[in-house]
């Protein structure tokens, strides 16, 4: 990974990221880019339309080409949140349109989500998060792009040059839960799939771990980096080790 712009971070000849925000407090979730010949394919689309724009600026600040198509790793708002801001089709798991023509007919304002956090204290860090997001543009500003293109298990994307492939994995963190593999790249984007629930979807009293073997099951010999969505992009020898400890 020795090449960076602002913000962006080069992975391979063709795989970008921009990170996550170190700051957990923020749920910001990292973007993925896959340069393309004739486009960029997105994995994610930030989680505030602020967000996006600043990523799409990078894009051309890396002499990278304009975005042309968005995936969705799944239907958590600090994945998705930035669609509009892309103006590309977007391609996702068809759970993950079921759940976001649900959080699209919600009346998101600061109000609702103020609402939520008196309602149901679980969701304090998330709605804080979002309040955090969304403070830029304004609650007037969003809207929830549900995906133009759905799949249920397998999906090729093909861009000049560079060809990504789509496989729902599920989860325990969320049931639509897809990974984006660049084989010719030797990158797997894993997103959020392994990870435990939301805060607010844990039983009380329950500390729910990592689901290992679901992220066991992603490591092979294709892969030479992974790239998750709320840690650095690590090399397959890393990954290994850190699931064996």
């Amino acid at each position: 990974m020795a090449e960076a712009v602002p913000g962006l971070v080069r992975v391979t000849e063709r795989v970008w990221v921009w990170p996550h925000h170190p700051d957990p407090d923020r749920v910001q979730a990292g973007v993925g880019v896959i340069a393309g010949d004739d486009g960029c394919l997105l994995v994610d689309a930030g989680h505030s339309p602020a967000l996006a724009r600043r990523i799409r600026n990078a894009l051309g600040g890396a002499g990278l080409p304009r975005a042309r198509r968005l995936v969705h790793t799944h239907h958590h708002w600090d994945h998705v949140w930035g669609a509009q801001e892309w103006g590309v089709p977007v391609t996702a798991h068809e759970l993950t349109a079921k759940a976001l023509r649900a959080e699209a007919a919600k009346p998101w304002s600061q109000a609702y989500v103020r609402a939520g956090m008196a309602r149901d204290p679980r969701l304090v860090p998330s709605y804080t998060a979002r309040l955090r997001a969304m403070a830029e543009d304004g609650w007037d500003a969003l809207r929830i792009v549900p995906p133009d293109e759905t799949f249920t298990d397998r999906h090729l994307i093909r861009l000049g040059g560079v060809t990504a492939e789509l496989r729902h994995v599920g989860g325990g963190h969320a049931a639509d839960s897809t990974v984006v593999a660049v084989p010719s790249e030797g990158v797997l984007f894993v997103g959020d799939c392994y990870y435990p629930p939301p805060y607010h979807l844990r039983a009380a009293g329950v500390e729910p771990e990592p689901d290992l073997a679901l992220a066991r099951g992603l490591v092979s010999g294709e892969f030479e980096w992974y790239v998750e969505s709320h840690d650095a992009p690590r090399r397959r020898e890393d990954v290994t080790a850190a699931l064996a400890g």
